[in-house]
């Protein structure tokens, strides 16, 4: 295992960026050692002033290295310079949060004297770390999704080890040598070049106490039923993102988000845009002009700062999203704009007009630059058609109307419907998350750090009292 080496690819021109050594289970075993070691010592627990006097130096650090950062995340992943950038200021701000967020892990009072048996006491509820925290990181956000699923691990007083995605792991480590150069002491965040064997190793350690996942619910599921006993999880697996549009609403606004919801990153996020069911009376013409939107867009080289649209982080993804969009065009679905590849490595904006709902593209996350439009007659039953599929993460719907817009959100099954915007919209803040097959526990850097920890309860008896 130690002669072997992890290849990163620059997902665009499949040029060689740099190779990795890959460790096995001794360094997974040594890494839980040193974090179990840690949590375990009360004496080497950071003082929460001490995290915050040093997530602050990491900010500085960040600030100072914006250009390098965004070029390192562009070229790994795929994701076009200009966006790049945008998620590397969120990270910075993630940090920031993180920080603000230590202060209000906090308690409360718990009410006594309400019976004859609870006199003569107070009782309180402190919140303290939930122990050693594994971390396994998915491609499309290189830098963002690490500070997610480790900044707010130690923030909350927990030793990590985190696995980043095998094919963008340069974000990572780059963001260990910062944290290190901030002064992180040694341990508390570690960072593991692993195969997905010598990962299920780790996550499956009783030492783990909480597993951050986010990926493809098939591993999701798989590793949650592999976790020791008491072991919690956060999962965040992807979504078919259903947007419902009703004829009033302002094309104006709606066309340019709904285009960016679905084509940033060539489709490669958890909640892009991707099943959007418009009413007859203007399914058309919105169909028209998202493709003529999308066939706008400069598709290319990532570290271009004029590319819109990337490449897909893997050739064989290429691959899969072109056999999909021939089976829904072979099955009766319209293309309006793309249904080809570009290269190798990069397919172009499309959009499908009433494919049929038996084909991949309706049944599955496409996680590809693809947007299908399906007119309805009735929104009712196109809001049942949206809930149909067994993921459920973000939905939107587009209407001047409130009462629609209030019962529309009601009735969708998501844990978030963004009411006359796209359903890509995030801000780091906000819970984040998938249910049913999309996942469970939430995202959000306040989220994140309150599943992190547990309530202690303490009481205390006395006569004075």
């Amino acid at each position: 295992m130690s002669n072997q080496k992890l290849k990163i690819f620059n997902p665009y021109n499949q040029s060689l960026i740099r190779e990795i050594p890959i460790v096995g289970n001794e360094a997974v075993e040594s890494a839980l050692e040193i974090a179990s070691t840690l949590f375990l010592d009360r004496t080497k627990w950071i003082p929460s002033y001490k995290k915050i006097e040093i997530l602050e130096k990491v900010q500085e650090i960040m600030k100072s290295k914006i250009e390098a950062l965004t070029k390192t995340a562009a070229e790994e992943g795929g994701k076009p310079y200009q966006d790049s950038k945008v998620e590397v200021l969120r990270a910075i701000n993630g940090v920031k949060i993180a920080a603000e967020e230590i202060g209000k892990l906090n308690g409360e009072q718990i009410p006594m004297g309400l019976t004859q048996a609870s006199v003569n006491r107070i009782a309180f509820t402190t919140r303290e770390p939930i122990g050693v925290v594994a971390s396994i990181s998915a491609f499309n956000h290189p830098l963002n999704l690490i500070i997610h699923q480790t900044i707010t691990a130690f923030a909350a007083g927990c030793p990590v080890i985190v696995k980043p995605a095998s094919t963008t792991p340069l974000s990572c480590l780059a963001f260990i040598d910062i944290l290190q150069e901030a002064g992180v002491p040694e341990g508390w965040v570690q960072c593991l070049i692993i195969d997905n064997e010598a990962a299920e190793t780790l996550v499956t350690d009783k030492r783990v106490n909480y597993l951050s996942f986010i990926g493809s619910a098939k591993i999701g599921w798989y590793l949650k039923s592999k976790l020791a006993p008491g072991t919690r999880c956060a999962l965040e697996h992807g979504g078919a993102a259903p947007v419902i549009v009703e004829p009033d609403a302002n094309m104006n606004e709606m066309i340019p988000a709904l285009a960016k919801g679905g084509f940033y990153h060539a489709g490669q996020v958890c909640v892009s845009v991707q099943k959007v069911f418009v009413h007859e009376s203007i399914a058309r013409d919105v169909a028209e002009k998202i493709a003529e939107a999308g066939s706008k867009m400069l598709v290319g080289d990532p570290l271009d700062e004029k590319t819109e649209v990337g490449p897909l982080i893997l050739p064989k993804e290429v691959d899969r999203v072109e056999e999909w969009v021939k089976e829904a065009k072979a099955k009766g679905g319209e293309i309006l704009s793309g249904g080809k590849r570009i290269s190798d490595t990069c397919y172009a904006p499309t959009v499908i007009f009433n494919p049929p709902q038996d084909v991949n593209v309706s049944k599955e996350e496409i996680f590809g630059p693809v947007v299908c439009i399906y007119s309805y007659t009735d929104r009712l039953e196109a809001i049942e058609q949206a809930n149909a599929l067994d993921y459920h993460f973000q939905a939107a719907v587009f209407t001047q109307d409130i009462d629609i817009a209030l019962d529309t959100v009601q009735r969708l099954n998501a844990t978030a419907v963004m009411v006359n915007d796209h359903t890509a919209f995030r801000v780091d803040w906000m819970p984040f998350g998938g249910r049913d097959a999309s996942g469970e526990g939430l995202g959000g850097i306040p989220y994140s750090m309150h599943e992190m920890t547990r309530e202690k309860l303490m009481v205390i008896k006395s006569k004075l009292l």
